[in-house]
């Protein structure tokens, strides 16, 4: 491994689906060590819809039970999991311990039982897609709840509030141990911002049109910061799940930080310098963030489960508080103080109680320019390894209400209104978070409303041969989002945060579904909801 370089510069995302080891990337190298000469490969759209790692492919049946006051008393799930015709990456992982581990949501629901059958099919494989698991797991928990709400005829928020856990850390009955949360203000939030008591207008203006309206609501759950190694041990992998940083203080004061977490376009450059300006007291433009070159980073493990800031920024974090300490004795010598007389704040070395100081800068240069300098006490340079392996996941959570307009006519659906409100601890970057579930609710409203891989009944062939015929949302599908958080920071990482890149895909399709079932008057209606399909059941066509 060690005389293997790999280089990846700004690639772009996948969501998921370049994780995995592709039989092409083999052959690639092979060919190239038999030539002595590089090797481009580049595949023809048609290509990646027949080979690249589908997403989602579950059958479940679950059941819910509740006592006589509504509060829930026991879960059962059986799911059928399409692993596709060969064994991806992380195939088995996504459908089992991604998903079941999930299935307790938000509530407290004392007994879960969840069983899981997976098998091999004609199709693609099928392995992780952004939220791996939890959408799945989601999905099946508010779909339920909200059946379950109108079959009782309750209201399905009045539903969630009585089962929402709300005394934390809570053990769920399937071995996760969530540390902290609030979800009743994530709720309220969302109720505010999605103006509930005007819905009963909107949709009286919807019928008038000849149109049906129908609200509903999702509150998820998923586990971020992926996460212990002792627990990727257990479950028979052959790597940590750990990250590590190198933070690099020049003389000039201007720092470089080498990172195993790698940016597809989530900004890491903004957010990593951000944490390490904040942290040192000095300007962003003075940080340098590298990444995506196994020749220059230390080591690392790379960026997916929402991981990049709750474990790749905090190994950031520990290798600057590294350098602050060591700075801190440079400082103390340099003042004539004791080391425990060393304070460090706003960029500036402070001896406590009296007017010394040294900024940041002078420390730095003095740490190679060694002429007064405890050489018998420290090494000159000011380089600092660190490597984080978290306790535990972190548990991003939130309330989402969608609202649509169907026209019974054609089936077309209108997604008139789609609020999210979401907890995702501590905040670096609020642009960049936005940013994030903007994205990640788009993607969950495609695989709702519109986008699946299409196979034909007599001979397995993939139908899906292009974009002209694999429908992903476009501008013009989707209304303009309203976005708000609260904040419950992780108590187990020293930045308090959680994790956003998968929350919007994960909460978005279960509200979407809620709302067109709503609006139709109907129990369910499969993913995805295309037009044809919302059609027949407007009409009762079969």
């Amino acid at each position: 491994e060690h005389k293997l370089r790999v280089i990846a510069p700004d690639v772009g995302g996948g969501f998921g689906s370049k994780i995995f080891l592709y039989s092409e990337e083999t052959a690639l190298v092979h060919a190239s060590r038999q030539i002595g000469r590089p090797v481009k490969w580049t595949a023809e759209r048609s290509e990646s819809f027949l080979s690249d790692a589908h997403g989602r492919d579950h059958v479940t049946e679950a059941e819910l039970a509740l006592d006589a006051q509504g509060n829930f008393t026991g879960l059962r799930v059986r799911t059928t999991a399409n692993l596709g015709a060969y064994l991806s990456t992380f195939a088995s992982c996504v459908p089992t311990i991604l998903y079941a581990t999930l299935l307790a949501g938000q509530y407290r629901t004392p007994a879960i039982h969840a069983e899981v059958t997976a098998v091999f099919t004609h199709t693609a494989p099928v392995d992780a897609y952004r939220g791996a698991g939890r959408p799945e797991a989601t999905y099946v928990v508010e779909r339920l709840v909200e059946t379950a709400a109108r079959e009782l005829g309750l209201s399905p928020v009045e539903l969630r509030r009585r089962n929402f856990i709300r005394q934390f850390p809570y053990t769920t009955p399937v071995g996760l141990t969530y540390d902290v949360g609030d979800y009743d203000a994530t709720l309220n939030g969302v109720l505010e911002l999605a103006d509930l008591a005007g819905y009963p207008a909107r949709k009286a203006v919807s019928e008038a049109r000849g149109l049906k309206r129908g609200i509903g609501t999702s509150c998820y759950i998923e586990a971020c910061g992926l996460a212990p190694s002792h627990l990727a041990g257990q479950l028979g992998a052959r790597a940590g799940l750990f990250e590590s940083a190198l933070v690099r203080v020049h003389p000039t004061g201007k720092v470089s930080v080498f990172t195993g977490s790698h940016s597809h376009g989530q900004g890491h450059e903004t957010s990593f310098a951000q944490l390490v300006a904040g942290r040192l007291g000095i300007p962003v433009e003075d940080v340098d963030i590298v990444h995506g070159d196994t020749g220059r980073i230390p080591f690392g493990m790379g960026t997916y489960g929402s991981r990049s800031l709750a474990v790749g920024g905090t190994a950031i974090v520990k290798a600057v508080d590294k350098i602050i300490a060591k700075g801190k004795k440079i400082a103390a010598h340099l003042m004539e103080a004791a080391d425990a007389d060393i304070e460090f704040e706003n960029g500036e070395f402070k001896v406590k109680g009296t007017d010394k100081k040294q900024p940041f800068g002078a420390i730095a240069l003095t740490a190679y320019v060694p002429h007064n300098y405890p050489l018998d006490k420290l090494e000159p340079g000011l380089n600092e390894n660190a490597f984080y392996d978290p306790t535990n996941f972190t548990y991003p959570s939130g309330s989402y209400v969608c609202e649509v307009e169907v026209d019974p006519e054609t089936g077309r659906t209108t997604v008139d209104k789609f609020v999210a409100v979401d907890d995702f601890g501590n905040i670096v970057n609020p642009m960049i978070v936005a940013g994030q579930v903007h994205g990640g609710i788009a993607q969950g409203l495609g695989q709702a409303m519109l986008e699946g891989a299409v196979y034909d009944d007599g001979s397995g062939q993939l139908l899906n041969g292009s974009y002209m015929d694999y429908t992903m949302p476009r501008a013009d599908d989707l209304p303009s989002f309203t976005v708000d958080h609260t904040v419950t920071p992780c108590t187990h990482n020293p930045l308090g945060v959680k994790g956003c890149g998968e929350a919007g895909a994960i909460g978005s399709p279960p509200a979407f579904i809620n709302a067109l079932t709503d609006a139709l008057g109907v129990k369910d209606i499969a993913m995805p909801a295309t037009a044809e399909k919302v059609w027949r059941v407007a009409n009762k066509i079969a």
